[in-house]
C-alpha cells in the first residue's frame, strides 16, 4: 500500500517537474492581462508584492491590497513570506511551489499567498508587502503562516519557520486544515 502511494507521488512529481521545465525554458516573462501581473511561479526576479494563487489558471497574480494583506473571505490561508536575497527561501521554493501545484487546486478551502520582498520590510519595493511583513512580525525567512479566518477575523494561527520539504509542508498544512 505504501509503495503504491509513493509510486503515485513520484509520478505526480515527475509530471510536475516536466511541466515546470517546459513552462520556464529561458527567462520567465510576466504576463500582464487586464492590468494584472500573472506569473507561473514567483521567483527572486519577480516584482515585490503580494501574490495570490489562481487555481483556475494555475498562475500567481500580483494583487493590490490597501495597506497590507487582508483576507478576502472566510477560509484557510497559507501565506509564504519570501525574501529575494534569501538562499534558504530558494530551497523552500522547491517544496512550496511543488506543493501548491500538486495539491492547491484540490484544496477548495485554502488560499495560497506569497509575500515577496528583497530583504524583509527593510528592502522592499512594495509598501503593501513590507507592511505585511511587519503586520505578521516576520523576522526569519522563509516563514509560512497558516491562518483560519472565520467571520472576517483570524481564529487560529500557526507559524512555520525555515525551509521545509514537500512531506513536511504536506503534514503541516494538512494537520492545520483538519483541526
Amino acid at each position: 500500500m505504501q509503495e503504491k502511494k509513493e509510486d503515485e507521488l513520484r509520478k505526480l512529481v515527475e509530471e510536475l517537474v516536466k511541466s515546470m521545465l517546459e513552462s520556464t525554458e529561458g527567462k520567465q516573462q510576466a504576463r500582464v492581462w487586464k492590468g494584472e501581473v500573472k506569473l507561473k511561479r514567483v521567483d527572486p526576479s519577480s516584482p515585490h508584492g503580494i501574490y495570490v494563487y489562481d487555481k483556475e489558471s494555475r498562475a500567481w497574480i500580483l494583487k493590490k491590497f490597501n495597506g497590507s494583506f487582508k483576507p478576502w473571505k472566510d477560509c484557510y490561508y497559507a501565506i509564504y513570506f519570501d525574501n529575494a536575497l534569501c538562499p534558504a527561501c530558494r530551497v523552500h521554493d522547491l517544496a512550496w511551489f511543488t506543493y501548491v501545484e500538486l495539491f492547491g487546486r484540490k484544496m477548495e478551502d485554502v488560499e495560497f499567498v506569497v509575500v515577496l520582498c528583497g530583504w524583509f520590510a527593510r528592502e522592499c519595493n512594495s509598501s503593501e508587502a513590507s507592511t505585511t511583513f511587519k503586520k505578521f512580525e516576520v523576522r526569519a525567512s522563509p516563514t509560512t503562516v497558516l491562518i483560519l479566518v472565520e467571520n472576517g477575523k483570524v481564529k487560529e494561527k500557526k507559524v512555520i519557520r525555515g525551509a521545509k520539504t514537500l512531506s513536511e509542508l504536506l503534514d503541516a498544512i494538512s494537520s492545520f486544515v483538519k483541526t
